[in-house]
């Protein structure tokens, strides 16, 4: 039986009580007490580790690079972020780029026969301590990882956050061609900085965006959001860089198919866990199809971000806490 909520009955709910409960789940999500009790009390991780599981890959590396052949072996291109929070301290950054370098000398041996992308926000490998920090470690990896043919991907953050990453994306961008970046299209700025992004010609993903940001700042989930985000992907389209779609959102991808831009995209990306029926059905009509991964140990606010990009699967998130089983790796697609 698939563990998405059914359709029909998620559209019953009334939609300002959908609008609380996502906002009420990144607001646990962002709130610091609960992600110190998560780090520093085991009790938390392991009482949740049930639904946490539909989403996050493995503990640990081991268990990632015996995991990413099987989706490799249905036929989709992987991805790969080390989970974690953002690193504000020498010795935090340098842990996660260790990390990372032994994921780019594992991937050697790891039997794949197409490389993995390799993805993380700037804030987790120095950009909180300077640009210039964050900006040399992303430099060291991308270097690192070319000669496999390994991607890049930086991701965006919360909206204070977009200049600097803009930034440091240039510089790398002038240097490196396996670099890429994604834009987020709730973010009002998002298609005056197409101006500065498109014309490096990296590869860029484009996402709705899931931080809570101001209306001067970002727009709401809704019509005039998919609006905006077809009508980006098509200028991104139309002067031809490379560009994934990154949503679980089928409403989104039918928008998309009716104007004959889903054909054109490089591939279409979702996270792990998230509506595995739906990227099965878009692979099975030829569209290349990434599964994004998400392993380790520090994955409160991924958890908590997957139950509010769409609250009714908390239902589901309930039913894994009594029935772990019902987590089956790779079953749905």
């Amino acid at each position: 039986m698939s563990h998405v909520v059914d359709a029909q009955a998620a559209a019953a709910l009334d939609p300002e009580l959908l609008r609380l409960a996502t906002n009420g789940l990144k607001k646990l999500a962002a709130d610091t007490r609960c992600r110190s009790a998560f780090v520093d009390n085991p009790l938390m991780a392991a009482l949740l580790a049930p639904a946490a599981n539909r989403y996050i890959v493995a503990a640990d590396q081991d268990g990632l690079f015996e995991r990413l052949p099987v989706l490799e072996a249905k036929g989709y291109r992987t991805g790969v972020e080390f989970v974690g929070e953002e690193a504000r301290n020498a010795d935090e950054v340098r842990d996660v780029v260790d990390e990372y370098l032994k994921l780019i000398e594992r991937h050697q041996s790891a039997g794949l026969a197409t490389p993995t992308q390799l993805g993380f926000d700037l804030s987790n490998v120095g950009s909180l301590i300077s640009p210039q920090t964050g900006a040399d470690n992303t430099a060291a990896l991308l270097k690192a990882a070319a000669p496999q043919g390994i991607g890049i991907l930086i991701s965006m953050e919360r909206s204070s956050f977009v200049d600097d990453i803009l930034t440091v994306f240039k510089g790398l961008a002038e240097d490196h061609e396996n670099v890429a970046l994604t834009l987020q299209a709730h973010l009002h700025r998002t298609e005056d900085d197409l101006a500065t992004v498109l014309p490096l010609g990296r590869k860029i993903r484009l996402v709705k965006g899931v931080y809570n940001e101001a209306t001067d700042v970002a727009l709401p989930r809704g019509t005039e959001l998919n609006d905006r985000y077809a009508r980006i992907l098509e200028r991104i389209l139309d002067h031809g860089n490379p560009v994934a779609v990154a949503t679980h959102d089928a409403t989104l991808l039918e928008l998309l198919d009716s104007r004959g831009l889903l054909e054109r995209v490089e591939e279409l990306e979702m996270l792990h866990g998230c509506r595995p029926p739906l990227l099965k059905a878009h692979k099975d009509r030829g569209i290349p199809c990434r599964v994004a991964t998400v392993y380790g140990q520090n994955w409160w606010l991924h958890f908590l971000h997957r139950l509010a990009e769409y609250p009714p699967v908390a239902l589901t998130a309930l039913a894994d806490l009594y029935e772990p089983e019902r987590v089956r790796f790779g079953s749905e697609y």
